[in-house]
Order: C-alpha cells, then structure tokens, then sequence
C-alpha cells in the first residue's frame, strides 16, 4: 500500500527532487471541502503507487510554502513533473480530474 506523505517545509524539497511525478494536496484540517477530498486522495495514492508520490501539505503549519505556490484557497492540488508545476486545480473535484492531471504527465 501506497503511503501519502505529510510534508513540511524541510520534506516538501526533498520530495520533489527525489520523484519524478508528485501529487500535493494543500489543506488544513479546518477546511471541510479538504476534508471531502482526502479519500480521493488516498485513492489515487493506492492507484498510482510505484509511478506518483502522493503528499499532503498543512498550510497553517506551512505557511511559508503556501506562500510560494500562491495557495489562496483550499484544497489546492498541484502535479509537480521534475520538481515544477505541471498543472493544479483549485477546490474538490471528482477523481476523474486528478487521474487526468496525473495521466498527462505520466
């Protein structure tokens, strides 16, 4: 089974350089929506295990990296490819959406 990271600001780099696709969910345990999208979450994490490195991304307790990836609303998922942004959507979508974001990059 496939694990989803619970990344701060000293995990949050070394993921990225370390996998080649990378799933990040930005949310907070306040956020209802956020709370909506975690078993999807975990879902493309069991789906995608071996090909995609799924993490999670507290912004109350990362501030800092909210604030570099302009996070204004929550949940925001990002598709890192080689440590960039690849594509991101904000909000819950349906599972479909994030298999696609994933898909293109794959």
């Amino acid at each position: 089974m496939a694990d989803v990271i619970h990344a701060d600001e000293a995990s949050f780099d070394k993921t990225l350089k370390e996998n080649k696709v990378v799933l990040c969910d930005f949310w907070a345990t306040w956020c209802g929506p956020c709370r909506m999208l975690a078993p999807t979450i975990e879902q493309l994490a069991q789906e995608y295990s071996g090909r995609v490195t799924v993490m999670k991304v507290d912004v109350d307790q990362n501030q800092k990296l909210a604030e570099k990836y302009n996070i204004m609303s929550i949940p925001t998922v990002y598709v890192f490819r080689d440590g960039a942004p690849a594509d991101s959507r904000v909000g819950a979508f349906p599972i479909d959406d994030y298999r696609k974001m994933l898909d293109a990059v794959l």
